[in-house]
């Protein structure tokens, strides 16, 4: 499917057959995975890829890693304070390539900083589901450092190294759908 073979319009997300997902080392041995259930975004697709645009708003109170605790501490002062900066945003600003894979450019805002990422991303494609509804799939991710961030809280291990990793890796599973005319 090509990128002019889109369905051209303002797609709402489905955020029930959608994921945004993030892993991050934990201790230098092993990777601690999470995900946040609360977001919405909008795709605006155009007559080509590159005159496509996304923006995406995540409820940073909703991080889920499966442990109460650890949530309680991401959601502090030391790492996202939700409290302050209840919210991380993505704009997109480019797209580079075809729509089989592609560059997704955007600026990613997290705690108040605002920095540009890239995404490498994947159309699933478009369809027309079981109840008439017109879908499109996504996949991306990409890798961040969380200290250009101002995430910055760690602590030293005993046998060297750090708990927790710099490097965090985003991977987001979007399904959009095409609103009805009524």
């Amino acid at each position: 499917m090509t990128a002019s073979a889109l369905t051209t319009g303002t797609w709402n997300l489905d955020a029930s057959h959608s994921e945004i997902g993030f892993s991050v080392r934990h201790a230098g041995i092993s990777k601690v995975r999470g995900s946040f259930t609360e977001f919405d975004a909008t795709l605006t697709t155009g007559e080509t890829l590159a005159d496509s645009t996304v923006e995406a708003t995540v409820q940073i109170a909703s991080v889920n890693t499966k442990d109460a605790n650890r949530d309680g501490h991401l959601k502090g002062e030391d790492f996202f304070n939700a409290e302050q900066f209840p919210t991380m945003t993505f704009k997109s600003t480019a797209v580079k390539g075809d729509a089989g894979e592609f560059v997704l450019v955007g600026d990613l805002t997290i705690r108040g900083v605002s920095k540009e990422v890239e995404f490498e991303a994947e159309l699933g494609g478009e369809a027309v589901d079981a109840f008439g509804a017109t879908r499109v799939g996504f996949f991306a991710s990409t890798t961040i450092s969380r200290k250009e961030f101002g995430i910055t809280w760690n602590a030293a291990l005993e046998a060297g190294g750090v708990l927790v990793s710099d490097k965090v890796k985003i991977e987001i599973d979007a399904s959009f759908v095409l609103p009805t005319a009524e």
